[in-house]
């Protein structure tokens, strides 16, 4: 298990914060454009060695001091009976979430069972990784996956969501919580040190309805696994901020952010083991020397920070990396990060 990282779960100070980023390992990345060459990604997700080999890659090419299960978050819809295919690129269900699809949901024992690849995932991933890696799972959030059950994708003003909401959401829920428990079992006896609850789609709701739709069947999920789960609302707004302080500050081991909030203030408050993120994915675009000072310039809030106060810190992106980023950018985020940031 990789030494910062452990720290950090331990709530230790650490001087330089480990890196890991969502999407590390996907299409930006050679490693795993050679290996789409011969498989296609549901092959690469559900063949356990396969995708122990696309987490291994960005660990060693760019010394990431985290993996993170090689997977796809809709992958309970599936396990649910949802059809669910990605033969031309993008995720694509055959059907979309009505009382009719509900009613014909697997059972819990029949879903988890379809679930069991991850778990297999994991333990080849482990297998593979140097001794001083960490291994991390995710699953997706209860809103999140509801949104693309409805919609089939995560765009736009979410209409059809937020009006299925008030019918279907709390049924999906009877369904969805149970399975995702079990899935985070399921990647923790694995191997996986932390999982994170990705909420892509949670920023997109207004206070009242974040409580209501994110916030309740998240606590259920949380509850029972103190210590080992942490959770990741893309956007939002302070509110919302409030809002999970208050309702997960006994529940979530840690949170995540994007970029558009202040993270060196929010770490400042210590109101969770760790805080990940969370500079702008979009940046990394940028021609490496003005990436460079850009990021440079992020850094300097966190380096004026005593180690204390940045304690809980793991650095990475707010959301997940782009299909072009450059990889030199990758590969000098970590470099310089391990420069700047020390005692």
């Amino acid at each position: 298990m990789n030494s910062r990282f452990q720290s950090v779960l331990r709530g230790e100070v650490t001087s330089t914060p480990p890196i890991w980023m969502m999407r590390q390992a996907g299409r930006y990345h050679s490693h795993y454009q050679n290996l789409k060459k011969s498989y296609s990604f549901s092959q690469l997700c559900k063949q356990p060695k396969l995708a122990a080999e696309v987490a291994l890659g960005p660990v060693q090419d760019f010394d990431f001091d985290l993996a993170i299960l090689f997977s796809d978050l809709l992958f309970p819809l599936e396990a649910l009976g949802m059809d669910l295919s990605y033969d031309n690129g993008g995720p694509e269900l055959g059907q979309r979430l009505d009382l009719g699809v509900l009613h014909n949901f697997s059972n819990l024992e029949t879903a988890v069972a379809k679930m069991q690849f991850q778990a297999e995932a994991m333990t080849e991933t482990r297998k593979l990784l140097p001794k001083d890696k960490s291994l991390i799972g995710f699953v997706g959030g209860p809103w999140t996956l509801f949104v693309y059950a409805v919609e089939g994708s995560h765009k736009g003003h979410l209409l059809s969501t937020k009006r299925a909401a008030r019918d279907l959401f709390a049924r999906f829920c009877e369904h969805m919580v149970p399975l995702l428990q079990r899935n985070i079992q399921l990647q923790l006896d694995a191997g996986a040190e932390v999982v994170m609850v990705l909420d892509t789609a949670a920023g997109e709701l207004a206070p009242v309805e974040f409580s209501t739709w994110t916030l309740e069947p998240l606590a259920q999920i949380l509850n029972g696994f103190s210590g080992r789960v942490g959770y990741y609302a893309k956007g939002g707004t302070s509110d919302l901020t409030r809002l999970m302080h208050a309702r997960l500050k006994n529940l979530a081991f840690g949170l995540g952010f994007d970029h558009r909030f202040s993270l060196p203030e929010i770490l400042v408050k210590q109101q969770f083991r760790f805080v990940q993120g969370n500079f702008d994915q979009t940046l990394l675009h940028l021609p490496p020397s003005e990436f460079e000072s850009v990021f440079r310039q992020f850094l300097e809030p966190f380096s004026q920070l005593a180690p204390a106060q940045r304690r809980g810190w793991v650095c990475g992106v707010g959301h997940g990396l782009l299909p072009t980023t450059p990889e030199v950018n990758v590969r000098n985020f970590v470099r310089i990060v391990r420069e700047v940031i020390h005692e």
